[in-house]
């Protein structure tokens, strides 16, 4: 039932888009410290395509890498674009190229045979991520919760890539209202350009034969980074005028972050698009507009003078900042 679901879900909702190594270059920088003595898996990952396999083991040395450990569902073969067409897989494993340099060594890439078709979810997988120090991957957008829930499961660290709708999860806000996951460097309004597999024949553009979507997409992780404690700072005074509060709830509305007023201690809706400045020594976060006070059910309170606003997140500035 499991596979089912994957299948299903890589079949209905175009799951499969690839990051370019751009973009993995210009997150990764900030995470270095992080990296050394470390292994890291990528657990949903072509073997040929995959451009974390690519940065992480062309710069295997220079990080200071332990091990790298790539597995891919339902491909075996590493010198073809995943076709998903093979019940089993394999993953590979590299711990450095031995003859010097830093350019791999294809024969120093070790091939191994999975039994299954590389599920994240099955057992072999889970005994490779019980290895791995930190995960590293874009994983099905569709199955984003349940590969979340999973990394959590086993106390892993990670740095994953995943759409922005996901911050509106009742799971995925759960974790980040307890400071449990937040944003990465990359700025939450800057979408994606991913590829997409050669076989897709909808796309947006095309660079250096590769075919490429604008995709809402962020970087999520739980590694403590410098960002999420850099101080917002405010210069707006509140005034009723310009912070109206909402029909049924005893909150003000701020329609822009960088708006938040810096004299007022009360409960604020701000736009989702805040998380990207969150800085949990100086705000708290209550809840969001539809899942608020700690309610499993959905009660929207984002309404003013009758009309509904786009999705809030609650939050409270600290005393002292």
């Amino acid at each position: 039932m499991a596979n089912e679901r994957l299948r299903t879900a890589r079949k209905n909702k175009n799951d499969e888009f690839y990051t370019q190594l751009a973009d993995i270059e210009e997150e990764m920088k900030h995470y270095k410290p992080y990296f050394k003595g470390k292994t890291i898996l990528c657990n949903c990952d072509d073997p040929r395509i995959s451009n974390f396999f690519h940065y992480f083991s062309y710069n295997f040395e220079h990080l200071g890498l332990k091990k790298l450990i790539t597995t891919c569902y339902k491909n075996q073969n590493r010198d073809l674009f995943s076709q998903n067409d093979c019940e089993q897989a394999i993953y590979l494993e590299y711990i450095g190229n031995k003859k010097g340099g830093n350019v791999p060594d294809p024969e120093e890439i070790g091939i191994r045979h999975l039994k299954g078709d590389g599920d994240f979810r099955s057992q072999e997988c889970i005994e490779l991520l019980k290895q791995a120090d930190i995960v590293i991957t874009n994983p099905p957008f569709s199955l984003f919760r349940e590969y979340v829930a999973q990394l959590m499961e086993y106390n892993k660290k990670f740095i994953i890539i995943g759409n922005k709708n996901a911050i509106t999860y009742k799971e995925i806000f759960h974790l980040i209202k307890d400071n449990k996951i937040w944003l990465g460097y990359r700025n939450i309004n800057k979408d994606m350009w991913l590829v997409l597999p050669e076989k897709e024949e909808k796309y947006e553009k095309l660079i250096d034969g590769k075919k490429l979507k604008h995709i809402m997409a962020c970087w999520f992780t739980n590694l403590d980074i410098s960002k999420r404690h850099e101080e917002l700072i405010l210069y707006k005074n509140y005034n009723p005028q310009d912070y109206p509060k909402y029909d049924n709830y005893d909150a003000i509305n701020v329609d822009k972050t960088n708006d938040i007023p810096c004299d007022y201690y009360g409960i604020m809706g701000v736009p989702i698009t805040f998380l990207d400045k969150y800085n949990p020594d100086q705000f708290e976060i209550l809840g969001d507009s539809r899942y608020h006070d700690g309610k499993q059910e959905a009660d929207d309170i984002n309404i003013i003078n009758g009309k509904q606003l786009y999705r809030r997140i609650l939050i409270k500035r600290k005393r002292g900042k």
